[in-house]
Parts: C-alpha cells; sequence; structure tokens
C-alpha cells in the first residue's frame, strides 16, 4: 500500500476527516497544529494511505521538531496529551514500518512518537512503548445530582460549598482581559512549582486558531484573580488542559469551584465526557485530586520508532539546579525563556 503525506494546515480534507472520524479529538484539528506551527515553528505533516484528490479515509497527524539540544524528530503531537491514530476499519496494512524505517534515514530524526489512547499492535510493529501516564476522564451522562454525589465529601464537596459562601466571583470566556489574568496566574504557579511558564504567545496563538473552541474560566475574590482553568472542547468531550492558581487563596477553594462550573456548564451543553488530561505516574498529588472527582483512571502508553529511542529525554526542569533558576527569574526573562525553551520539548 503506498503512503502519501499532507499539510494538515492546508488541505482541506484533513478537516474533513477530523469532523467525520469518531476517534478524532482536539488536538487533531486543524487550530491546535496551526497554533503550534506559529508559536513553535513546528512543520505539520499528515501521513494517510488516501492518493490525492480523494476524499481521506485515515490519516495520522504529526509534527516536525527540530532541535540542536533534543534531536529532531517527529511526533503525533506535540503538547497533546493524546494523538489517536485517524485508522478506519480497512487500515490493518496501513504499511508504517518501511515508511518509518526510510524517513528516520532521510530526515536523521532520532524517533517518531505516537501518543495514542489505545491502539493494538500487530506483532511485526516496530513500535515500541516509551513514557506511560494516567489518564483520568469524568462521565457527565449520569444527573448533575449523581455526579455531585460522587464526588470526594471532604475534599471536593465541602470546598465548592466553602467557595459558594465565600461569593467568589466568575468569569467564563476568551477576552484579553481573561488572557492576561490567566497568565499572570500561571507565572505564579509555574515559579510556585519551580517551572518555566509557557510563552504568552502559545495562549494567543490558540485563540486565535481555535476560535471558540478555547475557553478559560476565572474566579475572583473581590475584583482579585485567584484561580483560572483554560479548557479544550470537540464534540462532546471537553478537555481540562491548564489550570492556575494563587496559593494565597487557596483555602477559598477556586479550583474546586471552576472545576464545578465546569462540570455543571458542559453537562447543560450537552457534553458527555470531561478530558481532565494526562499525569505523570510519580505525581500522586494531582493523581489524588483528579480521583476525587470520581473521575475513570487509565494507563495511557507513547509509542516510539525506533526501539532504542526509548528513554526519557531529561529536561532542564528535571534538575534542582535549573529549577531553583527558574523559581527566582523576573516574570519577563521567565517567559522569554519558556519560549525558548518549549520549542525543544515538544
Amino acid at each position: 500500500m503506498k503512503l502519501y503525506t499532507l499539510d494538515p494546515t492546508l488541505d482541506h480534507r484533513w478537516d474533513d476527516l477530523v469532523a467525520s472520524h469518531p476517534k478524532a479529538s482536539v488536538f487533531h484539528h486543524k487550530g491546535w497544529l496551526q497554533a503550534m506551527a506559529r508559536t513553535y515553528g513546528y512543520r505539520p505533516i499528515a501521513l494517510t494511505s488516501t492518493p490525492p484528490g480523494e476524499r481521506l479515509s485515515d490519516g495520522i497527524a504529526f509534527c516536525e521538531v527540530k532541535s540542536w539540544i533534543t534531536g529532531n524528530r517527529l511526533v503525533s503531537l506535540p503538547f497533546a496529551d493524546h494523538s489517536e491514530p485517524l485508522l478506519n476499519e480497512f487500515s490493518d496494512s496501513f504499511e508504517l514500518t518501511e515508511w518509518m524505517r526510510t524517513e528516520c534515514g532521510q530526515h536523521k530524526w532520532r524517533y517518531i512518537e505516537i501518543r495514542p489512547l489505545s491502539w493494538e499492535m500487530h506483532s511485526d510493529c516496530p513500535l515500541v512503548a516509551s513514557q506511560s501516564f494516567w489518564l483520568h476522564t469524568l462521565d457527565l451522562t449520569p444527573s448533575l445530582e449523581q455526579i455531585f454525589r460522587d464526588l470526594d465529601k471532604n475534599s471536593i464537596q465541602r470546598r465548592i460549598r466553602r467557595a459558594e459562601r465565600e461569593q467568589l466571583s466568575y468569569e467564563r470566556g476568551c477576552s484579553e482581559g481573561l488572557l492576561n489574568d490567566f497568565y499572570r496566574l500561571l507565572m505564579i504557579t509555574r515559579r510556585r512549582h519551580q517551572l518555566l511558564p509557557q510563552p504568552r504567545a502559545w495562549f494567543r496563538n490558540l485563540f486565535a486558531c481555535m476560535g471558540p473552541s478555547v475557553e478559560i474560566r476565572l474566579a475572583r475574590k473581590e475584583k482579585i484573580p485567584i484561580a483560572a482553568i483554560l479548557t479544550l472542547c470537540h464534540r462532546r468531550t471537553v478537555v481540562y488542559k491548564y489550570g492556575c492558581s494563587d496559593e494565597k487563596f487557596h483555602h477559598l477553594a477556586g479550583m474546586p469551584f471552576l472545576f464545578w462550573k465546569l462540570i455543571e456548564e458542559g453537562k447543560t451543553a450537552g457534553a458527555e465526557q470531561i478530558d481532565f488530561g494526562r499525569t505523570e505516574l510519580e505525581n500522586d498529588g494531582l493523581i489524588r485530586f483528579k480521583d476525587q472527582f470520581g473521575t475513570t483512571r487509565r494507563r495511557l502508553t507513547y509509542l516510539r520508532y525506533p526501539g532504542s529511542s526509548r528513554e526519557k529525554y531529561v529536561a532542564a526542569s528535571d534538575l534542582p539546579a535549573a529549577r531553583r533558576l527558574f523559581s527566582v527569574l523576573p516574570d519577563a526573562l521567565s517567559s522569554r525563556a519558556g519560549r525558548l525553551l518549549y520549542r525543544h520539548i515538544g
């Protein structure tokens, strides 16, 4: 079977595939690919068995990441928690092996990585397991009353009631003002965790390229922003992608309050699932927090070719000295450094 490549940001057939394929997610959206290209300079590529001029029946979206620090590679997809190959029932013979071998050699890629939710590999498939995470999802099909009863009584239910007693104000949208407040809280949170923030341009480009699929929800106490979340939406799934807060106001329960708003509004809008995103296996605190919302947890494993690329890249953020430096950088330098670093770690 012959394979073809196309630019999914320019070929309208990709839009049609994402709109119709049952396994498509918000991370397949052309806008997500455009935002990465604008912010980090990645080159989007889609691989398909469909000849030019015909309606796409399958496809795998990638971005080429070029880095003198972490090496050149092909990833499906950078900064996406998962990106299912959009295959069909006739794709069992989708001959990736020779294509990956040829392209890795020609482009000198360190590896090709695919991030499927689940994918049954044939015995002769050259892809090997790489990093693993937990993926939490919340089923929104039960009644709102039942969903609330399934929340952890002490850690979530009582904290939502606390936030309501505190009369936190709430905003939702995609305005420049909300983005500015969100980004200030993001800077506070990343400094607290001794990590560099994503560049502001990344969020601006998400809004510009994805439109109403992206929203910010923000909680205030007496006009002071105390917590915010950024979500993405595709069909009947809402994806929680980024969250941030000011620890001085954690006792007011801004984050549980925002998640409950997300649940209420998602349910009203007809969403059937909230994707709480991936979590590192060793991050016990975040795992416990997501568990407390009554979510279902499943293993998410990334796949790579060739097999010798299974090792995890050690980023600067993994090093204690670098983390201490990140925590004291001025905001302007921290944001600028984030823009330089993140393009290497997609």
